[in-house]
């Protein structure tokens, strides 16, 4: 039985993109006036310490997770929700 190994993405650099600020879990950069664009990353912190190995996948989990609430409830109630499709995202990201 041959396994991979996922690679960990426990911090994000967009080159050209300002950072707004580093979480435990999520990187913010700022997307354009007034936009935010948040990656979650697969960081894995425990009791506010964040620790050095990550959970592979971790951070896809949770982008989609977001995603299908915010498209579950989108219509029913106000949130901050844009996008989450590469198309709609500025070209300098």
């Amino acid at each position: 039985m041959q396994t991979t190994r996922q690679s960990v993405i426990t911090q994000t650099r967009l080159p050209g993109v300002r950072l707004f600020s580093r979480g435990k879990v999520r990187d913010v950069y700022e997307a354009g006036p007034g936009q935010l664009m948040i990656v979650a990353t697969d960081r894995l912190s425990a009791f506010d310490v964040v620790m050095e190995e990550g959970i592979p996948g971790k951070g896809w989990v949770l982008t989609q997770l977001s995603c299908f609430w915010f498209e579950m409830f989108g219509k029913s109630f106000p949130d901050h929700f844009l996008s989450s499709k590469m198309e709609d995202y500025p070209s300098e990201l």
